[in-house]
């Protein structure tokens, strides 16, 4: 009997002896690299003095880094969730605050402090700030937009600072949402680095997409087609978009590693 009782001390002891080296050290890395990954504050200073608030989102050896910019109405709380999902898949990305939005998603802390004009336009300086500070950064650089921003990305791809570093443009249900109808279009066809562009479920929205795409010269271009799609970059978001997000999840995620690797 005696036997037995040590034999179960023994196993008992065995099943609660603390973690081998290698698992200490394996929930060490586990800690290291959530830290390293942890969302960053950040302020920018746009062209003409505007503070920007944005959220960094790093990864561990980033395949390329991601300028996220929401719809109107909304803020960078628009990419909570997006966000992360892109640092899993080696995408490190910035996701501001522009000054034309609003608390759709969470507050934003840019429109808070800023007094000045609201049209759309008027946020192409805090998108200028955030490619500023891509830039210095080092890597390629994505510009990703949702709605009204989506269209400001063509705009922003052909500015002078985005030579040689932008390397690709994603854009979620852009259109011609400015006074000149032909704005997004003519700035479109000087494009020419890879292109993803996709939108609502919608024939309206599917028809101004494939106007604007088809402008771009690029030779890499993609205008992806959703069973089931809704406005902006929500499209992705799987509580506003249950029935359709997994799978425009993997169109995105597809185009985005073929270009990088």
């Amino acid at each position: 009997m005696r036997s037995w009782i040590l034999a179960g001390a023994t196993l008992l002891a065995a099943c609660n002896a603390a973690p081998s080296v290698d698992n200490q050290q394996a929930l060490v890395n586990e800690s290291e690299n959530a830290r390293a990954q942890a969302p960053q504050a950040v302020e920018l200073k746009a062209p003409d003095g505007v503070t920007v608030y944005g959220a960094y989102y790093p990864a561990i050896a980033p395949r390329a880094l991601i300028l996220l910019f929401h719809q109107a109405g909304s803020s960078s709380a628009e990419y909570a969730d997006i966000a992360p999902r892109l640092q899993r898949e080696g995408f490190a990305s910035l996701a501001i605050d522009q000054r034309v939005g609003g608390d759709l998603y969470g507050a934003n802390r840019t429109m808070a402090g800023y007094r000045g004009k609201t049209d759309y336009l008027g946020a192409l300086p805090d998108l200028e700030a955030a490619l500023a500070w891509g830039k210095a950064r080092g890597l390629p650089i994505v510009l990703w937009g949702s709605s009204y921003s989506a269209s400001l990305v063509f705009l922003l791809a052909n500015a002078a600072d985005a030579k040689g570093s932008v390397r690709a443009v994603v854009a979620f249900s852009p259109g011609e949402y400015f006074n000149d109808k032909k704005m997004v279009e003519a700035a479109a066809a000087k494009v020419t680095v890879p292109v993803f562009v996709t939108s609502a479920s919608t024939m309206e929205e599917e028809a101004e997409a494939k106007a604007i795409i088809s402008a771009t010269p690029s030779t890499d271009r993609q205008q992806y087609v959703p069973r089931t799609g809704i406005h902006g970059s929500s499209t992705l978001n799987p509580a506003k978009n249950p029935g359709g997000a997994d799978e425009n999840w993997k169109a995105v995620l597809a185009f985005l590693k073929r270009v990088f690797p």
